[in-house]
Formats: C-alpha cells, sequence, structure tokens
C-alpha cells in the first residue's frame, strides 16, 4: 500500500510547503491538494488554487507523486485542464495525476458566475471531459463533436512526460460515476472505510465486466479522517466519530495496521490522509511519522 498526504490549501502555503517536504523526506508516496477556490462553509477562510499549486509542489518537492484530489470539471475547460497537467507533468519529471470529478461545491459556483449544473448536466459533461483528455493525451491531434465540447484537430504538446499520465476519477455514485471510472479512469478514488470501498469497488468490477475492461488496470484509493495516537484516554474522546460507512479513524498505530489491512483486503492500494483534523503544523508532523514509521511498514 501507498501512503500520502493531503494537506488543505486553507492553511499559510509555508505550511503546506513544509507538510509536502517533510513527507518528501520521511518516505511517503504522495501529496493531493483539492480543487476549491473558497470553503464551503467559512467563505472568509482564504483559499489557495489546487494547479498553481500543484506546479509549486511539482517544482519544489522532487520525488512523491503530486496529484489533484479532484479537479472540478465545471471549472474549466478539460482540454486547459488536460495542457495543465501535461505542464506540471514536464515541471515534475513525469509525476503528475490528473484527478477529475464532477464538481459539487454549489456557492463557488454561484460566487464566481460558474453555471452550476444539475447532478446529471455534471456527470455528463465529466463523461465528455474525460473524453477530451484522453484524446488529447492519446492522439497527435484530436477531434471530439460533442455536445459540450468541440475539438478541431487540437494538439497537446508537449505529451506528458509519463506515458500514460494517470486520470484519476473522484467520487462513489454507483450509476453514473463508477460507469465513467469503468471506462476512462487509470485510478479511483472516493471517501470511505473499508467496508465502502470493499462494496463500491465491487460495483465498479461490475461495469468493467459490462465495458470488457479488466478491473485491475484501475488503482483504488481511498482517505478518511485519522486520530491516530498512543494515548487511549485520548482516542477515546473520538472512538464515538467511528461509524458503519463513516469516514473516521480513530486507533492505535496497532488498531490502525489492522483497519489498513481490511483497505488492503477492499482491494485499496493508496491512502491518502487529510491533515484537516491534525493541528498545527509540528503536531501533524508527529502524526505523520507515527503513521510512515509505526502503521506504514506493516502493509508494504
Amino acid at each position: 500500500m501507498r501512503f500520502s498526504i493531503w494537506p488543505g490549501l486553507g492553511q499559510p502555503w509555508k505550511d503546506v510547503l513544509a507538510t509536502a517536504e517533510h513527507a518528501e523526506r520521511t518516505g511517503w508516496d504522495g501529496v493531493w491538494v483539492a480543487d476549491h477556490f473558497m470553503p464551503l462553509d467559512d467563505v472568509s477562510n482564504p483559499t489557495h488554487e489546487c494547479w498553481t499549486a500543484m506546479a509549486a509542489l511539482a517544482a519544489a518537492v522532487p520525488r512523491v507523486r503530486i496529484g489533484a484530489l479532484v479537479s472540478g470539471n465545471t471549472y474549466r475547460h478539460p482540454a486547459v485542464v488536460a495542457k495543465m497537467a501535461a505542464t506540471v507533468d514536464h515541471i515534475s519529471g513525469g509525476r503528475c495525476v490528473l484527478g477529475l470529478g464532477a464538481g459539487w461545491q454549489r456557492n463557488e459556483h454561484e460566487a464566481y458566475g460558474i453555471e452550476f449544473f444539475d447532478v446529471p448536466g455534471r456527470l455528463a459533461r465529466l463523461e465528455e471531459a474525460c473524453q477530451v483528455v484522453k484524446g488529447l493525451f492519446g492522439e497527435e491531434r484530436a477531434d471530439l463533436d460533442g455536445c459540450f465540447y468541440q475539438l478541431h484537430e487540437a494538439p497537446l504538446e508537449p505529451k506528458p512526460v509519463q506515458p500514460v499520465l494517470p486520470l484519476l476519477i473522484g467520487g462513489g455514485g454507483e450509476k453514473v460515476t463508477l460507469r465513467i471510472a469503468a471506462r476512462y479512469a487509470d485510478e479511483w478514488n472516493t471517501w470511505g472505510g473499508p467496508d465502502v470501498l470493499q462494496q463500491k469497488g465491487e460495483v465498479l468490477e461490475r461495469h468493467c465486466d459490462k465495458l470488457g475492461r479488466d478491473p485491475g488496470e484501475i488503482t483504488h484509493s481511498a482517505q478518511c479522517l485519522l486520530f491516530l495516537s498512543d494515548d487511549t484516554a485520548w482516542l477515546d474522546k473520538y472512538r464515538h466519530m467511528v461509524v458503519p460507512g463513516g469516514r473516521t479513524i480513530v486507533g492505535t498505530p496497532d488498531e490502525v495496521v489492522a483497519v489498513m489491512q481490511e483497505y488492503v483486503e477492499a482491494g485499496v492500494e493508496e491512502f491518502i490522509l487529510p491533515d484537516f483534523n491534525l493541528g498545527p503544523l509540528q503536531r501533524k508532523l508527529d502524526t505523520m511519522d507515527q503513521l510512515i514509521e509505526r502503521v506504514a511498514p506493516a502493509l508494504r
């Protein structure tokens, strides 16, 4: 299993960079950032932009993978996103992952005057965006006469450094999102515990079977909030947050190893740790060290 960190872009840039540099030094596999222009709740909280942050991290941190978790398709034309991803791939020397999702946060659409379509409309655009990205990455000149996007002998040069720049589809919608992932994704990601990943992974496999695709071609990743400590009294304050199908893991290193083994058995190949609840920088780095030193070795 790979282990990656997800620093929130609502914190000062120096802390984002310090988190990524620490991950680089201490054996983590990736750094992921979300694509939002403002928070969902406290709109006064400053928020850095995803793709410029990825470019900066690609230049500053030389080893780990750099990915978007995930880029909202409605925010930019997918041909522009493909060009951005290829550029970040060159800056990083071939370490970019293009995460793409339908987009869901209504308040930033409204604040920035970006049209917010209904769920079927956003998903239809996501599916067509995958065709745009795959066409531009894989063809010398790409053409598409779609309902939402049109390409006319469109170039994408230089091509990405990686022979296949991974396209990650984020989301757990079983009827449409997972079908889109089955058709186009190199990687798939969703929130949740091992039970959720097991169940949705089986749905993804059924979509792959219908499409004639080998489900083993798609890497699975997941994330949950983590409360990790040797202090069982401190952990007891958070254990009520662990519920079936939930998004929180609470435990000692040995307990977390057991949970991570369940993820492995559910087909998850990368665990992504959000830093949203990890506290000030030094406390966060201490938790990262505990995970990578006392949990990760049992799963790698």
